[in-house]
């Protein structure tokens, strides 16, 4: 992971706020609309669990609490959030690979975005160009992930474990795959580049 980070000479103010994403927006999310809310040890398991991936990617200056963690995203989003074309191509693409997921699949496109875009903070939408949705759609969004939660939270415990290869929605190596052709590699620039 180091060998492919590093071959692109990323800031480490940019790898810290990629590592705090990684705590503090599945925090949120599941604040807002899991079956229920984390626990305090599952939130210092979720830090020092990420402090140690942080520590032996070589980021400095990594937050210590998962509130250091979200104080140092928001603050480095409302300073460096901006459109960029590139950043926008990466969103929509991610988009239109989340209309083709189970059960998204099923509905039209437009509507999968729709809901997606009522989803997102506005500092987000105002990044990606996106046009920001209704509070009808907002409130539809919100209301369909609690309504889930909810279903969820009644459910029974599961009793046999459920693995990532057996999700419908992971498809990323339908044939296999050899551990080395994993990863990014940085392209050879062409000398018309």
């Amino acid at each position: 992971m180091n060998q492919m980070h590093g071959a692109y000479g990323i800031p480490n103010d940019d790898m810290r706020y990629v590592l705090t994403t990684f705590v503090v927006v599945p925090m949120r999310w599941l604040d807002r609309y899991g079956w229920r809310r984390l626990t305090p040890a599952e939130r210092v398991a979720s830090c020092n669990y990420y402090r140690a991936l942080g520590r032996n990617m070589g980021i400095k200056d990594t937050p210590a609490t998962h509130e250091e963690f979200a104080a140092l995203m928001d603050a480095y989003e409302r300073e460096r959030f901006a459109f960029d074309p590139g950043a926008r191509a990466v969103a929509d693409a991610t988009l239109d690979l989340l209309t083709t997921f189970p059960p998204n699949h099923l509905a039209p496109k437009p509507v999968v975005r729709r809901f997606s875009f009522a989803l997102m903070d506005d500092p987000l939408l105002d990044a990606f160009g996106y046009p920001r949705p209704t509070a009808l759609e907002r409130r539809l969004a919100t209301g369909a992930l609690r309504a889930r939660a909810g279903v969820i939270r009644r459910r029974p415990p599961r009793i046999a474990p459920r693995f990532a290869r057996e999700l419908p929605n992971i498809r990323s190596y339908p044939d296999g795959y050899e551990i080395p052709e994993l990863g990014t590699f940085p392209r050879a620039v062409a000398a018309d580049d």
